[in-house]
């Protein structure tokens, strides 16, 4: 398995190959819509990103001491951010998503093309994803 930074780079690499934003946000939709559709029973208020303008759920498991996470929101562009989060930072180690820093974001320039509510929402997400990790640190490990 790829480590962490290996998947931000291919991502940065595939960003890369489209100087235009209206593409890259294409990319991002693309992304959005391979998204592993959640199921209904995991589409809860106890699972909805506070913080984000849209709807975004996020459902967490842990399996052999790495934490899955799936997802959906009803936004192309923010269920797109979230598939990006999710393919970096699922089936990892609390302490991998713990200790990560996330500089794809910065280096495909996507905070640069977010709304501030996107950005904020962004934002929310990725404290979201961490507030899981601790917590599944702290229950098993």
């Amino acid at each position: 398995m790829a480590t962490i930074n290996e998947v931000q780079d291919e991502i940065i690499e595939e960003f890369s190959m489209f100087d235009d934003w209206m593409d890259r946000y294409g990319l991002l939709i693309e992304l959005g819509n391979s998204l592993e559709k959640l199921d209904e029973k995991h589409k809860v208020e106890s699972n909805l990103i506070e913080g984000c303008q849209s709807r975004v759920w996020l459902q967490a498991d842990y399996v052999d001491g790495k934490i899955i996470f799936k997802a959906e929101s009803d936004a192309v562009i923010v269920k797109g951010i979230i598939a990006l989060l999710i393919k970096v930072l699922s089936n990892r180690t609390p302490d991998e998503i713990i200790n990560t820093d996330l500089y794809f974001i910065e280096r495909i320039g996507l905070r640069d093309h977010l709304s501030p509510t996107r950005s904020n929402g962004l934002v929310s997400m990725i404290k979201e994803i961490r507030f899981y990790a601790m917590a599944y640190k702290a229950k098993y490990q």
